[in-house]
């Protein structure tokens, strides 16, 4: 299935599914009104016993990625549960295979997203991720809002 990767030229508004189970349902939009060449798999689509997602990355960015600071705003049955802000390249010594890629260059990349570290209730929960190119969070390269359905508690 991985060789099956394919960009996906995405209108925003419509939600591109990511998987769906017995136990999970993930989905995604992006924020804003331009297309993009990006694609995003998660593997298992399951939130039992703790688990450790495979997760694959396809995208061409339409800017270098010198700098780039990712901002998590989770919401949980319409609250807000949590805000996080993450630098992943600062243009030296970076450890990330997206830093460095240059504007219409294809990013692939394949990570593991440990779901041990947070037990998620059953429940809806919406996650902005918006990617900057500075520190100041005025110039986005990337938005995406994940619909995520935990339709079962796991505790």
């Amino acid at each position: 299935m991985f060789g099956l990767l394919l960009f996906i030229l995405f209108t925003p508004g419509v939600s591109e599914l990511i998987c769906t189970s017995s136990d999970l349902e993930m989905s995604y939009t992006f924020c804003d009104s331009t297309d993009h060449a990006f694609m995003f798999n998660l593997t298992p689509c399951s939130m039992t016993k703790k688990p450790v997602w495979k997760a694959a990355l396809t995208w061409i960015p339409r800017s270098d990625i010198h700098f780039l600071k990712i901002v998590f705003n989770v919401w949980y049955d319409g609250a807000k549960a949590l805000l996080w802000k993450e630098i992943l390249c600062s243009g030296a010594d970076d450890e990330y295979s997206v830093c460095g890629t240059l504007k219409g260059e294809t990013l692939a990349s394949a990570f593991d997203i440990k779901g041990s570290r947070i037990v998620f209730p059953k429940g809806n929960y919406s996650v902005v991720v918006r990617g900057f190119s500075d520190d100041s969070e005025n110039n986005m390269i990337i938005c995406l809002n994940f619909t995520m359905i935990v339709k079962q508690d796991t505790f």
